[in-house]
């Protein structure tokens, strides 16, 4: 069976941002940091070890790009800094936290340097993703999974438009499942 599309596009300009597909070799220091910061990193299983994250990275930036289809850099448009990651990808069916039968619905997930938090970014990323798929795929439900714990994920989440439809266990903390059908990011 053939997996589902994802957003295809290289790369989505916002007012402020752009997401690119393309990893450069001054994304690298950024990139660890998103990693291997215990405040970033709170809700997300803690920090990564720096000599992991290095080998992974070091093996990304070889070939010039992200890893998976629907995986973003969050860049600021005037400087090309790295403020965060996006993923707009298919949530695999053997996880759990799904609304459809079948699963592999698209999954929207983020993370931003500390530096980037509270300046709306993540917004401004993520309602630039949805729009572009909104455009690009037919209507299905989109998930957002964060730790419940995630106060200000589940914020975002809401300011996005998604409501929570459920709770489950998964990496030893409970988590919380939202929902919004990608038609309503159609502009």
């Amino acid at each position: 069976m053939s997996q589902p599309p994802t957003l295809s596009a290289a790369q989505i300009p916002s007012e402020r941002l752009l997401l690119r597909t393309t990893l450069h070799e001054a994304d690298r220091e950024a990139l660890i940091e998103l990693s291997t910061d215990p405040e970033v990193r709170a809700h997300l299983g803690g920090p990564q070890p720096r000599h992991e994250v290095e080998q992974r990275l070091d093996t990304r930036l070889a070939t010039g790009a992200t890893t998976s289809p629907g995986s973003y850099v969050i860049a600021d448009n005037t400087t090309d800094q790295v403020i965060g990651t996006l993923m707009l990808a298919r949530r695999a069916t053997d996880r759990p936290g799904h609304v459809t039968e079948d699963g592999e619905e698209l999954e929207l997930g983020y993370v931003l340097r500390r530096s980037a938090w509270g300046a709306g970014f993540a917004f401004e990323a993520a309602t630039a993703a949805l729009r572009a798929a909104a455009h690009e795929l037919p209507d299905q439900p989109v998930l957002i999974v964060t730790q419940t714990a995630n106060k200000r994920s589940l914020k975002l989440a809401a300011r996005l438009g998604f409501r929570p439809v459920s709770t489950f266990e998964e990496f030893d903390a409970e988590q919380t499942l939202c929902t919004a059908p990608l038609s309503t990011f159609r502009t």
